[in-house]
């Protein structure tokens, strides 16, 4: 007698809602969660990013209220002068003259640096509202980088936030809780069950299974014993563990994985290079363009707008803010990309690989098919697996459990329980044995298998 349960199983939205299995949580919500024990810490990091980022909402918010002012005409006590006007480029445009002031020093053409010029022009020519408008877009244009920029930086602090930062450690014979930084190497921490493991290293004692999809991409929680290897920031899901620590912080498997998306967002593409060339081919275009128009209409207002509509800043600014918004939103969900030159080449692609089945798939085991022997009903079969597999923390019995209970059957627990690592459960139920494992268990203990089934694929047998 067989109860199939494939990795495979092909489930839609609606099956998998109907087990009570709800999908993983992208990592912006993982990383909430793990803000538990440090929502003050985040509450002052939260206000500095908002303090910030409202005094540049303030800047632009005085520019566009001077603007009204300077369109109806408000306190214009000299003629050719708005005082309005004035100063709110003044103080509103500090920033870009700031940069623009730099980027001389440095020789490089920049859109700063050519919106400077504008502003500079419109105000030589009495054109107050025209140089508000400038301001005003730039001033909103370099918020929205700044956001995209600050989301990027966001989502490596989110990756950090899924290390613990305190960890039960084995000392003297006693376990204390110690900042995670102050771990040794070979120190033995003890992980308990529900907790994310703080380093890299291999188990001393202690038996559980371990949801580590972030490291190896593997959806089902791998089995740990004695001597299997663990990660950090991975989370221990059934038994204690004893790991000796081997790898610390940014030597850890994740921590190489963070380097790796700090990596990727300070390379630059190939085309990077080629935006900032083009900029600066386009910024000396416009200004020559502009002396060009000045030498022929000898009209101020056209020159300058010929400067205006040239500025660089969109290829200049949108080729790295697209590639590193890509990056950041990519390791929020789960994806490690090593640099933009990676995300350029994804362009040219017209066909995608997966080398094996199961790769797409939920992560969550569902049983596909009851195969019963003859004289034997469904339901008898499901009751003794459920029952056997109660007690059981594996995935596979957990399934068998779950598909029992929506089918509302009686799943009491067994009066003797008995794990075999890697093969199966024995269970006694009123006197009666409940065997269900693999082959290797069904052979080990000689328990004859019925021809049909020594040839089937991944499946677990009940006897």
């Amino acid at each position: 007698m067989t109860v199939v349960n494939q990795n495979e199983t092909r489930a839609d939205l609606s099956e998998v809602a109907e087990v009570g299995i709800h999908l993983p949580e992208s990592a912006d919500a993982l990383s909430k969660s793990s803000h538990a024990g440090h929502d003050h810490d985040d509450d002052d990091h939260h206000d500095h990013e908002h303090g910030f980022e409202l005094v540049e909402v303030l800047r632009v918010v005085f520019v566009a209220l001077a603007a009204v002012a300077v369109w109806f005409h408000l306190w214009e006590p000299f003629h050719r002068v708005s005082v309005i006007g004035l100063v709110a480029t003044l103080i509103g445009g500090y920033p870009i003259f700031k940069e623009a002031l730099e980027n001389i020093l440095e020789r490089r053409m920049t859109m700063e640096l050519s919106m400077t010029i504008a502003l500079i022009s419109a105000l030589a020519i009495g054109e107050f509202f025209t140089a508000l408008v400038i301001t005003a877009f730039v001033l909103a244009a370099e918020i929205l980088e700044g956001l995209t920029v600050g989301r990027g930086r966001r989502a490596i602090q989110d990756m950090l936030d899924f290390l613990p930062q305190t960890a039960s450690v084995l000392r003297d014979n006693q376990i204390v809780e110690l900042d995670t930084r102050t771990i040794l190497p070979g120190e033995v921490v003890v992980i308990r069950p529900g907790s994310r493991i703080p380093v890299d290293g291999q188990v001393l004692s202690g038996h559980s299974y371990v949801e580590q999809a972030a490291i190896t991409g593997e959806p089902m929680p791998s089995e740990k014993t004695t001597g299997s290897d663990v990660y950090a920031g991975t989370i221990n899901q059934a038994g204690t563990l004893q790991v000796r620590a081997e790898r610390l912080g940014k030597e850890t498997t994740f921590g190489k994985i963070i380097e790796a998306v700090e990596n990727a967002e300070r390379s630059r593409a190939p085309i990077q290079k080629t935006a900032d060339r083009l900029a600066g081919y386009l910024a000396y275009f416009a200004l020559g363009a502009a002396v060009l128009t000045f030498l022929i209409t000898h009209n101020l207002r056209s020159t300058i707008s010929v400067i205006i509509v040239a500025g660089a800043c969109g290829i200049a600014a949108g080729t790295p803010l697209a590639i590193l918004g890509a990056i950041g939103r990519a390791a929020r969900q789960g994806s490690i990309i090593k640099g933009g030159i990676y995300l350029e080449a994804l362009g040219q692609l017209h066909t995608v690989f997966l080398d094996k089945t199961g790769t797409l798939t939920y992560g969550f085991p569902l049983v596909s098919e009851v195969r019963t022997e003859p004289g034997i009903s469904e339901r008898t079969l499901l009751e003794a697996a459920a029952r056997a597999e109660r007690s059981s923390e594996h995935p596979l019995g957990r399934a068998i459990v779950r598909f029992a209970e929506q089918q509302n059957f009686q799943t009491i627990d067994p009066e003797s329980f008995e794990y075999r690592i890697g093969r199966g459960v024995l269970a006694s139920l009123q006197g009666e044995r409940i065997v269900v494992g693999n082959r290797a268990l069904f052979e080990e203990l000689e328990i004859a298998q019925p021809e049909k089934h020594r040839t089937s694929g991944s499946c677990r047998m009940l006897r």
